[in-house]
């Protein structure tokens, strides 16, 4: 889908920034698609069986699977402690088929991290795995209506440390206008594709005006722009969950902001 780059960043008004304090990051999850995964040499497919156990384990903990634009305002009011973070990225067309009819179960949000520049087309960055359908313009205003907090994950799938500057403020800043057109609602957060950031791409997010970005482990970065998250995949039973959540509040880092 051709995107002209010369558009201004977006003059939307995002969210107010969470007031500044160090402290544990929140618990944030990162799936990508839900289906078959009789073939997945990536590991980004959960079942739609994994998921719902994944999701039922949450909720008897005493746990909920929420977006991060609520996990993060909770946060700011000092409250959320109960609230994890859900993420699905790449907008797989199997999140409205198989994730959001689960997360309704749950009584769970979520954040679904968009590409507006493949619309309807497929993971053509994953030469080794199947092709995947992705969602349309409708099936996101679907899932948008449904609850389901949208947000940019750039225009086409790019590692964004190695796009020239036209590129970046192309993927960043007019991927985020063209989602709020497309939902009528403001767009808060964006997802770095593959996990790869940098100091030049952070700016670059900050300049577009988001609240919040989504990482997966960006180290010194790592603040409200460079959120860290833990994979969950078909492997992650209820046992490695308990692992991975007691890990992630050990191994990380204090995140200020949030």
């Amino acid at each position: 889908m051709p995107v002209s780059a010369d558009r201004s960043p977006s003059t939307t008004p995002a969210p107010a920034t969470p007031p500044r304090r160090s402290g544990p990051p929140p618990w944030v999850a990162m799936y990508h698609s839900v289906g078959d995964c009789s073939h997945d040499p990536y590991r980004v497919t959960v079942s739609p069986r994994r998921l719902d156990r994944q999701l039922g384990w949450l909720r008897r903990r005493g746990l909920r699977g929420v977006g991060m634009r609520e996990l993060l305002a909770a946060r700011a009011r000092g409250a959320g402690q109960d609230l994890v973070g859900l993420t699905f990225d790449d907008g797989y067309a199997d999140f409205l088929t198989h994730a959001l009819p689960l997360l309704h179960r749950h009584g769970c949000g979520a954040t679904l991290f968009v590409l507006p520049g493949r619309l309807g087309d497929d993971n053509a960055w994953d030469p080794l795995g199947p092709r995947k359908p992705l969602l349309s313009a409708e099936g996101i205003r679907r899932a948008a209506a449904e609850g389901i907090e949208i947000g940019s994950h750039g225009l086409t799938h790019v590692d964004l440390t190695r796009a020239d500057d036209a590129l970046l403020r192309a993927e960043v800043s007019d991927s985020k206008d063209l989602l709020s057109d497309m939902t009528d609602a403001p767009v808060s957060g964006f997802c770095y594709p593959y996990g790869k950031v940098d100091r030049r791409v952070v700016d670059a997010v900050e300049k577009a005006g988001y609240a919040y970005a989504c990482a997966t482990d960006p180290g010194h970065l790592a603040g409200p722009l460079a959120l860290p998250r833990v994979h969950v995949g078909e492997r992650d039973t209820a046992w490695r969950l308990h692992l991975k959540r007691g890990l992630h509040r050990l191994r990380r880092h204090a995140v200020e902001g949030v």
